[in-house]
């Protein structure tokens, strides 16, 4: 195989292969000698066609399969001695070829461009971690005490009001009868629990102990006994007793009943349970901190055909969400010239922000264990009850789904390894706080949109992208892939 590089500019490269047609007619002769062994023709026995009949049988056939497998090999290996990191795959044309001659073809394909990583320890990013407030710590001990509350009878005698508890006898009819269920004897009800149907209990307010209070009512039409449903009842209640409500008191007693040591942890258990659903955006806001950084202080050319592919997916959704009128209120006025340059921006910070993560795991050799894998599959498989099996099938027999499981958790796995390294200082915040951040983080993001599409710079120095438009794909030959989790 003779190999000359025809082109060098930039991150393109063009090689020029020829195979000489003694090596394409060995591999033509390998290739019908293991199907000669297999062979079964008319008039000849298993094994024993002669090579000139298969030839003339399936020489085109086997020529094509040659062929396709030879410069598959050929150009693998091209790219290997020559030291080509391919970013895409490669284009190939076929300059020349006949029966008996030299396969001549071209190469030409983008390279990966060489990163040098900066030193994460010079990283400096804040991490938010949002606290569960004292006010609402407070209301859910309310809360807490009220579940776990008792009662007393009055201390003197009044009309009921909302939230005593009454103990009543009653007696429920539809059109003068008595139906199932509709019947009890000293049964607690706490007047304003809405536990019985809309009016009951609103009609025992201001009754007093010993009194009968005849309640009329309406079942509602969606009532689950369908005989019963948009029909109106007549209850004739008697009051026997009135009693208050006496939270439990709001201590280490109530902190042992909640399953804590002690008033403290409980507070701490509290807090930390409120705060747990803004971790997730505590994460995603430190990540997109910590990749703006990355951004900012590294600057490579990139793959031309990589930033179209990008571009081209992430117009189509732009397209496509438009057409269901589900178009955000910044984009809807633009202009599709100002649309596409914003938009191509943010496929260039996602295709360098892919090509750095992919380069910082290669460069460590970052891995994903088989178990995070599982574990992913299982979660997903989950979502869909009765057809786990299904979908567990589904991604075995299904390398690009697979490949769409693998990629986040890589990428997760690369910015744990830079956080690892980077300066990332804790600051606690209420929860208050760290919403109004989140929302000034938006506000400046949407301000950064209409400043970049106004701002045109030349040169090479980078125009600042919005932190939201993170990574999304990388190249497939360089490992493992980057994916999307803006």
């Amino acid at each position: 195989m003779q190999i000359t590089e025809t082109k060098s500019e930039g991150l393109s490269r063009e090689l020029e292969i020829n195979l000489s047609s003694d090596e394409i007619s060995g591999k033509i002769n390998d290739r019908i000698g293991e199907i000669q062994r297999t062979a079964q023709l008319p008039g000849f026995r298993p094994g024993k066609v002669p090579i000139s009949v298969l030839k003339k049988r399936f020489g085109k056939a086997v020529l094509g399969e040659v062929l396709e497998k030879a410069i598959g090999e050929s150009s693998q290996q091209a790219m290997t001695e020559k030291g080509i990191r391919p970013a895409i795959q490669p284009e190939i044309e076929v300059a020349e070829f006949e029966d008996g001659k030299d396969l001549q073809y071209t190469l030409a394909v983008e390279v990966l461009p060489n990163i040098t990583l900066m030193d994460f320890s010079k990283i400096r990013v804040q991490r938010l971690v949002p606290q569960g407030e004292e006010k609402d710590v407070e209301q859910a001990l309310e809360n807490l005490a009220k579940a776990h509350q008792g009662s007393e009878p009055i201390k003197r005698k009044r009309k009921s009001k909302q939230g005593d508890i009454l103990t009543i006898d009653f007696i429920g009819s539809v059109d003068g009868k008595e139906f199932p269920g509709g019947k009890a004897d000293n049964y607690s009800l706490e007047l304003g629990s809405n536990s019985f149907i809309p009016g009951f209990e609103d009609q025992l307010i201001g009754s007093n102990a010993g009194d009968n209070v005849d309640v009329q009512v309406m079942f509602p039409g969606s009532y689950g006994a369908a005989e019963l449903a948009g029909k109106e009842a007549l209850f004739k209640v008697t009051v026997n007793e009135i009693r208050e409500a006496t939270p439990a008191p709001i201590d280490d007693e109530l902190a042992k009943k909640a399953g804590m040591a002690d008033l403290v942890k409980l507070r701490e258990a509290i807090a930390e349970e409120q705060a747990r659903e803004y971790v997730s955006l505590a994460r995603s806001r430190v990540k997109r901190l910590l990749l703006d950084e990355l951004y900012e202080a590294h600057d490579f050319e990139l793959p031309k055909k990589m930033v179209d592919s990008e571009f081209d997916t992430i117009w189509a959704d732009y397209e496509q969400r438009k057409k269901d009128g589900k178009i955000e209120d910044e984009e809807a006025p633009k202009p599709e010239d100002i649309m596409r340059a914003e938009l191509r921006e943010i496929a260039g910070r996602r295709v360098q922000l892919g090509l750095l993560l992919a380069e910082v795991g290669r460069q460590n050799d970052i891995q994903i264990a088989q178990e995070d894998i599982n574990r992913a599959i299982m979660e997903e498989a989950r979502r869909y009850p009765g057809q786990e099996d299904k979908i567990l099938d589904f991604y075995k027999q299904n390398p690009k789904a697979m490949e769409n499981v693998t990629a986040p958790i890589y990428e997760e796995k690369v910015v744990d390894f830079i956080m690892e390294l980077a300066d990332v200082r804790d600051t606690k915040v209420p929860l208050s706080k760290f919403i109004e951040t989140l929302e000034k983080d938006r506000e400046d993001e949407e301000k950064e949109v209409k400043k970049s599409t106004r701002t045109k710079k030349s040169g090479s120095k980078k125009k600042q992208v919005p932190a939201k438009s993170l990574t999304k794909k990388t190249d497939k030959k360089d490992s493992n892939k980057s994916s999307e989790t803006a």
